[in-house]
């Protein structure tokens, strides 16, 4: 009888072992664990077939033929550069363009399109053609920020249809042909200069206009005329300097401090 327990528990145990053996072959080849990371979305697939997007974390599925593509979720940027343009005076420049953009519809993105990098590539460098050909060079320089504007307007809905959501379209470079640029440099340095000639000839005036109001009221009032020559006396007598008035008998020089008190005895004797 005990050896008959015995042989029993064995086969029991047997048993389990086998199952277990059996359960981790089965998980094995049919239990598949995948792992989507923060800021992604994973599109799982059977056998080549969309089933459903998963979010960030940990995902269990039983069954084989399972594959999933993770689809960046987060804020990035596609530099358009060295893109050559015709203005609408026919002036031929480069500029290098900034798109921001996120994707908001992976599902769409990744079926819709075969390469959605490459269409918004595109859709930059076709808006850049189309705003900047209707722009003349001057323009473009003064409105660099509405040139933007324009840029997204043209892109956004073009990225829309494939699930992407363009957030802003920047200008970053706009670059001249050697001889445009010193001609630019050539018409700034004669701007500047004849900013600074109309200043001096404002300045001039004003003191003139100073000058002749001064003279009306002197002219107007004797005894402020006296007053403004005993202070330019008093002035002349700090300093040190002679002060030459020019009188009917002829010009009569006024020392200061020592010097005119010696001309006033010399006179005198």
């Amino acid at each position: 009888m005990k050896y008959e327990m015995l042989e029993t528990s064995f086969i029991i145990a047997v048993a389990l072992v086998v199952v277990a053996i059996m359960f981790a072959i089965i998980k094995d080849k049919f239990r598949r664990v995948f792992l989507v990371p923060e800021g992604y979305v994973g599109l799982l697939y059977h056998r080549g077939k969309f089933v459903e997007t998963l979010g960030a974390g940990r995902h269990v599925r039983w069954g084989r033929d399972y594959t999933i593509d993770a689809q960046d979720l987060r804020k990035t940027s596609l530099a358009v550069t060295g893109q050559e343009v015709l203005t609408a005076d026919n002036v031929g420049l480069k500029l290098n363009v900034l798109v921001t953009y996120q994707v908001t519809d992976p599902v769409k993105t990744a079926h819709e399109t075969q390469n959605w990098r490459s269409d918004i590539y595109n859709f930059a460098q076709l808006a850049l053609r189309a705003v900047v050909g209707g722009v003349a060079v001057e323009a473009l320089l003064a409105q660099r920020l509405d040139i933007g504007v324009q840029l997204l307007a043209r892109v956004q809905p073009e990225a829309a249809k494939i699930g992407i959501n363009v957030l802003a379209v920047e200008v970053k470079d706009v670059m001249f042909p050697a001889d445009l640029k010193r001609a630019f440099a050539d018409v700034l340095k004669a701007k500047q200069e004849g900013q600074a000639a109309l200043e001096r000839a404002r300045g001039e005036s004003a003191s003139l206009r100073n000058l002749a109001n001064a003279a009306r009221v002197l002219e107007g009032n004797p005894a402020l005329m006296n007053l403004r020559l005993m202070q330019s006396l008093t002035a002349a007598q700090k300093t040190g300097n002679t002060l030459v008035l020019g009188m009917p008998g002829g010009f009569v020089p006024l020392k200061a401090g020592a010097s005119a008190r010696k001309a006033e005895e010399d006179e005198a004797g």
